[in-house]
Order: C-alpha cells, then structure tokens, then sequence
C-alpha cells in the first residue's frame, strides 16, 4: 500500500515537472519575433530573467509555507502571518518618505533589494529569537507577536502614506505590488547563494521534519531538541520569505493555495515530496498566470493581484472544509461515546 502511494506521488511530481517545462517554454518562446536576432536575443535575455524570479520566489515560498505549516501544526496558515510583507512596505513608504522617490536607494533595484534583505533578515533573526526564547517557545505567542509586528508596520506606513507628497505616492504604488519587471541577473544570483546558506544551515532540522509533525513528546523521546529544531525552522522560513518578498514583493496568499493543493494531491506525510510538490505549484502558478497576463490577455495588473484574490476565495473555502471536517469528527466522537455507554 505504501509502495503504491509513494509511486503514485512520484508519478504525479514527474507530470508536474513536465508541465512546468512546457509552461516555461511557452513563455520563453511565445510572442518571440524569431525573423530578428536583435530582438530575439533581448525578449530571451530579459524573459530568462523573469522566469528564473519566478522559480526562485516560488520555491522559496513554496518550501517556507510547507515547513511553517508542519511547525505551527495547522495547514490554514500562511508565514504572512510573520509580518514580513508589511514590513517590506513599510521600508519602501520610509525610503520615498525620507529619501524621495528619485533617490538612489528608490531608483536602484541592487540596493533596494540588499536593503530590503538586511532589514528584513535582521528583524526577523532579532525579534523572533528573542521572543521565541522569551515566551518559553510557545509557538502560539510567535503568531500572536506575528500578527501584532503586522499591524504595527501597517499602522506605521498608513501614517506615511496620508502625509506624503501625492507625486511621490504615485511612484510609490508601483513598489508595493510583487513585480518580476525590476528583476536583473545580481539579484538572481545573489537570491540563489542567500538561499542555499540558509538550507545548509538548516539541512538537520529540515531532516527531522517528518519527525517533528509528530509532536512534541514523541519528537524529544526519540531525541530531537524540539524547541531548538522550531526555533531554527521558524527563522528560516521568515528569512526565505524575507528573500521572495525583497526580490519581487509582496504575494498575499499564494503560500496558502500552493501548500494545500500539494498536500491535496500528494497525502503524505513526507516533506520532501509536500516542499517539492509545492515549489512546483507555486512554478505553474506563477509562469502560467504571468504567460496569461503578459501574452493573451495583455492585462497590465500584476499576476499577485489575481493571486490575491483567488487566494482569498480558497482561504474560505478551506475554513468552511476545516469547519465542516471538524463538525464531523465532534459527530463521530459522539456517537462512539454513545455505543460505549450503552
């Protein structure tokens, strides 16, 4: 039986790299005036770079949404909740505010992205692990701090927004919404290498996933330091949306959809196969929806926009499911007591 489940989900991973592929090459290719080398060579060159975002941002948001969930045991969250998206439009409101949006630090996408990373990456690192250990590792309170941090960031850049010059408000709309136009070949590499410190860093306890989802009990009798494993866990997942959110912006709910529609289709408890199966989603969402925006309907609204939105749709759905799924087990629990007694 386990055989048959692990090759059916091996089976649907190979399909969906497949159909990753084929949606890639489509936006590579479609649209390409192949009669001109000259502007064949510039749409590929800078259609690589949007497609390398892309599969960078949906890998990191892909495989952080996946861990968060494990972590905080509940598969309706979002590392949203960290607070790291309304930070990054607090930082940018502060830099037009302060600065102006003909500023060296607006202007340039090198150094927006270093400083949006650094900030990002060192309040989380401080913050989250001085709290953390504060509340006794109560994962709870995380959230709750979480929640809080977001609001504050967005109360502060409310604040921003009402009394800055409206011309520089107009520039500043543009920043706030996830783009894959700004995006150049320094970014992309620098992502990658951020990245791939972070999953060396963290290679044990994304090893001890599986054993983790068990509980706490059962993870600390077979050994594991489980606050030490949730603590590090947590900072990585902050700082691998820190780096999809300083590269492209922010994208509300598509952690949530990319996540469950993994472990929909794959019902296993290996991470391996849920981080991969997600990554590939977030993949097939993101290059098909940007090859529909740019290349057949030639919408000028960013793919997040829609994003956001059916996001918000599905994260109803599941709470009515989770509701529905709920009530049933009370129902069950009931009437086992009820055959019990009698």
């Amino acid at each position: 039986m386990r055989n048959t489940a692990y090759r059916r989900n091996v089976r649907n991973l190979i399909i969906m790299v497949a159909l990753v592929l084929l949606i890639s090459g489509a936006y590579m290719f479609v649209g390409v005036h192949f009669g001109n080398e000259r502007l064949f060579r510039y749409a590929i060159r800078l259609r690589t770079s949007k497609l390398l975002a892309m599969l960078i941002t949906a890998f990191s948001i892909g495989g952080a949404s996946i861990v968060f969930q494990s972590v905080i045991r509940n598969t309706i969250v979002t590392p949203c909740l960290l607070g790291m998206n309304s930070l990054y439009t607090l930082i940018h409101t502060g830099v037009v505010f302060f600065a102006g949006a003909g500023s060296f630090l607006a202007v340039n996408a090198n150094v927006s992205f270093a400083v949006d990373l650094v900030l990002m990456g060192v309040t989380a690192t401080v913050v989250y692990s001085y709290l953390f250990q504060k509340t006794k590792h109560n994962i709870l309170y995380v959230l709750l701090i979480g929640t809080v941090l977001s609001s504050f960031f967005s109360s502060i850049q409310n604040t921003l927004t009402r009394i800055m010059d409206p011309n520089e408000y107009d520039s500043l709309l543009a920043t706030l919404v996830a783009s894959f136009s700004n995006i150049n070949s320094e970014i992309i590499v620098f992502s990658i290498i951020v990245l791939a410190a972070i999953i060396l860093f963290l290679r044990r306890e994304l090893a001890l996933l599986d054993v983790l989802t068990l509980g706490k009990e059962q993870a600390i009798n077979l050994g594991v330091d489980y606050d030490k494993c949730i603590r590090k866990l947590l900072l990585g997942v902050t700082l691998f949306i820190a780096v999809a959110t300083a590269m492209v912006g922010p994208i509300s709910f598509l952690g949530l959809i990319i996540a469950n529609l993994s472990r929909q289709m794959l019902k296993t408890y290996r991470h391996t196969q849920l981080i991969l199966g997600s990554a590939l989603f977030g993949m097939i969402v993101l290059i098909g929806g940007q090859l529909l925006v740019e290349h057949v309907f030639s919408y000028s609204i960013p793919v997040s926009v829609f994003i956001t939105v059916g996001g918000g749709i599905y994260f109803l759905y599941l709470l009515l499911k989770t509701k529905e799924v709920s009530r049933m087990h009370v129902k069950d629990l009931i009437k086992n007591m009820t055959e019990r007694r009698w």
